[in-house]
């Protein structure tokens, strides 16, 4: 690349979203203009308080926004048997050294988007609530938005329910808005990012690089492993770090242009994204599905990213 990316973290760390915004700060082709925060895999206090350590612990020393407690229409619903009571259990990590941000995580997205010169590609990896509330009180700046990378939905598969993945039903809503937005979605689902996943010996290769932030990411992933291990899992799916991947690395990806609605009102499928996999509406593609990766170079990249954080020390 020659021309860095400006991009906006939303997310609701969770070992998954520390790991992917571990790799979005090595990567020197992105340019990380603000972070923001949402209620999913834990309180919206909880997400915040984990984003402000781990922007401490990789140096990110950028604006943090606060989202809401709350989706936009719906109760909460967090993922403690995932993710633990603090939703970033495991390691301890640095106290905060950057405050959060006195704007809220809308008036932030809205206030970076306005001032940066380029259009801003926003990676949300939790609940789309910040998103779809940012598109909803700023219309004026949908056009100022180039893609939208999110990790969230599955055509094929759900795992919160049957038919849903968490993020999306946990505000089906504000997924709703964003797909129907006409921005460019790329969706790294569960098609994908069950695949993208970290094996024990994978871990010993981030193990080897002898930095903090390196020992920090094995001991997450050996964290995730455990709760994956027990549901047959052959290694940890670091699903957020895809829709990271997913902007440098597209050709480590098999992607499929299609249609795809968000459920809303549904008794057994509420949350799912559904696919038009024959084309059957007639509609156009909004959405480049990711459906398959490079598992071994996905692997390297994250290893990588954690050797830059410092010497290898013999």
């Amino acid at each position: 690349m020659t021309k860095k990316i400006p991009i906006i973290l939303d997310g609701d760390p969770g070992h998954d979203d520390a790991i992917a915004w571990v790799l979005a700060n090595a990567d020197p082709n992105l340019d990380i203009l603000a972070v923001t925060t949402v209620s999913g895999n834990q309180t919206i206090e909880k997400t915040s308080y984990n984003a402000q350590r781990i922007c401490t612990l990789i140096g990110l020393d950028v604006p943090i926004g606060k989202g809401g407690s709350t989706p936009l229409i719906r109760e909460p619903m967090n993922a403690p048997s995932v993710h633990g009571d603090s939703g970033l259990d495991g390691p301890a990590l640095p106290e905060p050294a950057f405050p959060l941000s006195d704007l809220s995580a809308v008036e932030l997205i809205a206030e970076k988007v306005r001032e940066c010169k380029d259009k801003v590609t926003l990676v949300p990896t939790g609940p789309l609530t910040n998103i779809a509330a940012f598109l909803l009180a700023h219309p004026e700046l949908k056009n100022r938005i180039e893609q939208i990378s999110l990790m969230g939905g599955g055509i094929e598969l759900g795992n919160w329910t049957p038919a849903a993945e968490f993020n999306i039903l946990v505000d089906p809503e504000a997924a709703d808005i964003v797909f129907r937005s006409g921005i460019p979605i790329i969706m790294s689902g569960l098609d994908v990012t069950e695949k993208a996943f970290i094996k024990p010996e994978d871990v010993e290769l981030i193990r080897s690089h002898h930095n903090e932030v390196a020992q920090i990411v094995a001991q997450w992933l050996e964290f995730f492993y455990e709760f994956h291990l027990n549901l047959g899992y052959e290694g940890a799916p670091v699903h957020d770090a895809v829709a990271v991947t997913a902007l440098t690395h597209p050709e480590w990806m098999d992607i499929r242009e299609l249609y795809v609605e968000v459920e809303t009102k549904g008794k057994y499928c509420v949350g799912a994204t559904v696919g038009d996999i024959h084309r059957v509406t007639g509609k156009a593609p909004n959405t480049k599905v990711l459906m398959g990766i490079h598992r071994e170079n996905f692997v390297n990249y994250i290893a990588r990213a954690c050797g830059s954080y410092g010497e290898v020390k013999a």
